[in-house]
């Protein structure tokens, strides 16, 4: 268990400049996702400050946890890792779902939420390749 923590610790254990660069992307994405799915109706928080707990303070570490695999592999966990973020939003109500949304005329409404699991997983391997190309661009390296 040891091992675990450190590899953990040893992952999300970066450059500041790149963690302060996650957070911006990812809280720019958060914001954005949140008015969109608002805008169209298809899904929103409750409070504007979800965002920072779940784009920040949950998909940014696992982000840095899982930065280095291969896309499959980081699609993969970020699916569990959305998976049980979306259904404990829905579970807790904090997350909106609007009635008869669009995802639910086309999935049914019993796939929402695996829907949503599923297009959010390809946030990890997409957000990773956008934070690396942001950072060497603004700092001159990859990290």
């Amino acid at each position: 268990m040891k091992e675990f923590w450190n590899f953990i610790l040893q992952k999300v254990n970066v450059d500041k400049r790149l963690l302060l660069t996650y957070c911006l992307v990812y809280f720019t994405w958060g914001m954005g996702m949140d008015w969109f799915g608002e805008q169209v109706q298809i899904a929103k928080f409750t409070y504007w400050w979800q965002v920072i707990t779940c784009y920040i303070l949950f998909m940014v570490p696992i982000s840095l946890i899982l930065r280095g695999l291969p896309f499959h592999m980081q699609y993969a966990y970020g699916l569990v890792a959305m998976g049980l973020l979306e259904f404990s939003g829905y579970a807790l109500q904090t997350s909106y779902a609007y009635p008869d949304n669009i995802l639910d005329q086309l999935f049914n409404i019993r796939n929402f939420s695996l829907g949503m699991a599923l297009f959010f997983a390809l946030y990890f391997p997409l957000g990773n390749w956008l934070v690396v190309k942001i950072y060497a661009a603004l700092f001159g390296r990859k990290q």
